[in-house]
């Protein structure tokens, strides 16, 4: 399930990206199946021996075009392990809600790309993240939870304030916002709740199918309550 859309933000043979804060990699295989070179960046060494199975196992099945390298590297986002400079592309996706000091991450994003170099940075939007916040305390309190709801214009204002330009911006995922709803009213934990079962089971259901009903659904919705919101910037040239 893509966040970023890779037609705003292309990459492909010749470039090298950043997936800041890659998490399980969702971003990294697709940036590493349309021939880029990807780093896949985290804190959590364990979920990235995932990715880098995953990597292994792309290159083996021959998804992977001749010449794009796909490596982890664990670290921190405030003090990334990389000369000013190196990427082409950076993806942050659902990272800077997590971080309290998210200024100094955005000026690292700044730092490593090129100039000309662009990033796509997504958070929840503010509607759907204000929801769950208000239903229950558990869904943002917990360690490594959300410390921050970000209007547009704040995540926008900030990452100008750091020297980046501001291009378009779109939102995703309108389906998923009523699941965390759910969730949240349930209890965030309660992943055996018949109604939150249910509509997982629906979610699943719609990634794996791609049914026009639901791709339609999602286009209207998310406008309104896409879970997440993308914004496009550019380091000036």
């Amino acid at each position: 399930m893509l966040t970023v859309d890779f037609d705003r933000l292309p990459v492909g043979p010749g470039l090298r990206v950043l997936d800041l804060g890659c998490g399980a990699g969702r971003h990294a295989f697709e940036v590493l199946r349309r021939g880029a070179d990807v780093v896949a960046f985290d804190m959590d060494a364990e979920e990235l021996e995932g990715v880098a199975d995953m990597f292994a196992a792309m290159e083996k099945e021959g998804e992977v075009p001749e010449g794009a390298v796909g490596e982890t590297v664990t670290g921190d986002a405030l003090r990334m392990p990389f000369e000013d400079a190196t990427f082409d592309r950076v993806i942050a996706a659902e990272v800077l809600e997590h971080i309290p000091d998210d200024m100094a991450a955005m000026r690292e994003i700044f730092r490593v790309l090129k100039p000309g170099g662009r990033a796509a940075v997504t958070v929840p939007s503010f509607l759907p993240e204000r929801i769950c916040w208000a239903l229950d305390e558990a869904y943002h309190t917990a360690p490594g939870g959300h410390v921050r709801i970000y209007t547009l214009a704040e995540l926008s204002a900030k990452l100008k304030a750091v020297g980046m330009e501001i291009g378009s911006h779109h939102h995703a995922h309108g389906l998923h916002a009523p699941y965390w709803w759910i969730k949240c009213a349930v209890g965030v934990g309660n992943d055996d709740h018949p109604l939150a079962k249910a509509y997982h089971e629906l979610l699943v259901w719609d990634i794996m199918k791609r049914p026009a009903v639901t791709r339609i659904a999602e286009t209207l919705l998310n406008p309104f309550i896409g879970k997440s919101v993308v914004l496009y910037v550019r380091k000036p040239a």
